[in-house]
């Protein structure tokens, strides 16, 4: 009785310890979620039409706080792509919902300061014939403010930036 109370001690503490320890996949994570709500700018660098196009995006905190949904709407666009965000073990894994007929994945990597987490290429599921997102970059500029740079692999493997330059609506 005596081993099993110093056990559950032991556990306890380990346990407590833990939960004050945050890896940097959740601290990145716990940042993203405060993005959560209705944002708005336009669409910059991309070199093809939408470039100026009004961008909608929204953020939402679903699945008991498990997964942050990203979803994205461009002035004059049919597609409405969905890209969800969650914790996989030790990791920030990113998995875009392509208009393209694809789902790449991605994983965080947070800069020292903490207001950027870059998501870089882990691999793709679906055909890449129309080319796939490779990459993506969340910066918070502040409660009101934040940027995304998202980069779009061509079938021929030449990349295509956009940078969204968004502020909160609500």
């Amino acid at each position: 009785m005596k081993s099993l109370r110093l056990m559950l001690a032991v556990v306890l503490i380990a346990l407590s310890t833990g939960a004050f320890a945050q890896p940097d996949a959740q601290k990145s994570f716990d940042q993203l979620k405060t993005l959560a709500g209705s944002w708005e700018g336009l669409v910059a660098g991309t070199g093809t039409p939408i470039d100026g196009k009004v961008i909608q995006a929204t953020l939402r905190v679903t699945s008991m706080g498990n997964a942050l949904m990203h979803e994205i709407r461009i002035e004059g666009r049919m597609d409405d792509p969905i890209t969800m965000l969650y914790l996989d073990g030790g990791r920030l894994l990113l998995t875009h919902y392509c208009d393209a007929g694809n789902r790449p994945r991605m994983v965080a990597k947070v800069s020292p300061d903490g207001k950027t987490v870059e998501f870089g290429f882990l691999d793709v599921v679906g055909s890449t014939r129309y080319g796939n997102m490779h990459d993506a970059v969340f910066t918070v500029v502040d409660v009101n403010h934040h940027t995304e740079v998202w980069t779009w692999m061509d079938p021929e493997g030449q990349p295509v930036l956009a940078r969204f330059d968004l502020q909160r609506k609500n």
